[in-house]
C-alpha cells in the first residue's frame, strides 16, 4: 500500500519542508534583484527566519512524540523548542554579522543561502529518528560551513583553513558512514528507537565498535576534545562574522546530538 501524504500529516515537518523552499527562494531573489539585492537578501532572510519560527510554533507543536517517514523523523515538544531557538540563534548571528559583511564587501547572497542550509540540516538533526537523517543533517550542516570558512575568496588563510576543516571532516564523515554500516550489519536497523532497545540487551563487539565509530565521527563535527585539533585554524581563519555563526548557531545545534 503506497502512503498518501497530506497537509496535516506533514504538518510537524512544515519547519524543514518550509526552509528548503525558502532557501530556494532567496537564492532567486539575490540572482534577479541585481545591485538591489545586497539590500533585499539580508532582510528576506530574516523574515524567512521569523516566518520560520512562526509555522514551527503553529504547525510543529506536538504533545507526544510523531513518527513520520516510517520512523525517520520524529517531532516531539523538545524538538520543537529547540528548532525555536535555533531560528533564535541564527538571526542574532545574522544581525550581528551584517555591519561586519558589508564593511568587507562580503555581504553576498551566497553568504545567506548557505547559513539557510547550515540551519536546515540542523532542523534535521533535531528532528532525526533514524541514523540515516541524521547523517543527512550533518553533511547538510557540515557541506554549508565548508563553504562559509573560505567565503573571503581573497584570503589564503581562510582558503587554508577551509582545506584543512574539509579533509578532516571527510574522515570525520567517513568514520561516521563506516559506523553506521556495523551498527546496521550487527542490528538489522537504522533507527534509534530500535538502536536503544537493543543496546539494552547483551550488546556484540561488532555493534559497540560501531557506536565507538559513530560517537568519534559526531564528536568531531562539534569539535570534542580530543576531536578538536581543527577548531582554532577555523576559528582563526574565518572571516569574525562566520566564525560567530559557527561559534554560536552551529555549535548549538550540533551540542542537540
Amino acid at each position: 500500500m503506497t502512503p498518501t501524504f497530506t497537509l496535516a500529516s506533514l504538518a510537524p515537518a512544515l519547519p524543514e519542508i518550509y526552509l528548503a523552499a525558502a532557501i530556494c527562494v532567496v537564492l532567486l531573489v539575490d540572482v534577479f534583484a541585481g545591485k538591489a539585492a545586497a539590500r533585499i537578501t539580508p532582510t528576506l532572510t530574516l523574515i524567512t527566519l521569523g516566518v520560520g519560527a512562526a509555522l514551527t510554533l503553529a504547525y510543529a507543536q506536538v504533545s507526544a512524540p510523531v513518527e513520520l517517514f516510517s520512523g525517520m523523523y520524529i517531532a516531539d515538544p523538545l524538538g520543537t523548542l529547540l528548532k525555536l531557538l535555533c531560528f533564535l540563534f541564527v538571526a542574532v548571528a545574522l544581525l550581528y554579522s551584517r555591519h561586519y559583511l558589508e564593511a568587507r564587501e562580503l555581504a553576498k547572497g551566497e553568504y545567506y543561502v548557505l547559513v539557510l542550509t547550515a540551519l536546515l540540516g540542523i532542523c534535521v538533526m533535531v528532528s532525526a529518528g533514524s541514523l540515516l537523517t541524521l547523517y543527512i543533517g550533518v553533511e547538510l550542516l557540515a557541506l554549508s560551513l565548508y563553504a562559509l570558512v573560505a567565503f573571503d575568496r581573497d584570503s589564503g588563510i581562510a582558503a587554508e583553513s577551509a582545506m584543512k576543516y574539509f579533509v578532516l571532516g571527510a574522515i570525520a564523515s567517513g568514520c561516521l558512514l563506516y559506523g553506521m554500516s556495523l551498527v546496521y550489519g550487527m542490528s538489522g536497523s537504522l533507527l534509534l528507537a530500535d538502536l536503544a532497545v537493543r543496546l539494552q540487551g547483551e550488546a556484540s563487539l561488532g555493534l559497540i565498535m560501531g557506536i565507538v565509530f559513530l560517537v568519534v565521527g559526531v564528536a568531531f563535527k562539534f569539535g570534542a576534545v580530543p576531536f578538536h585539533m581543527w577548531v582554532p585554524d577555523v576559528y582563526h581563519g574565518a572571516p569574525t562574522a562566520i566564525t560567530l555563526f559557527i561559534g554560536g548557531a552551529c555549535f548549538s545545534g550540533n551540542l542537540i546530538i
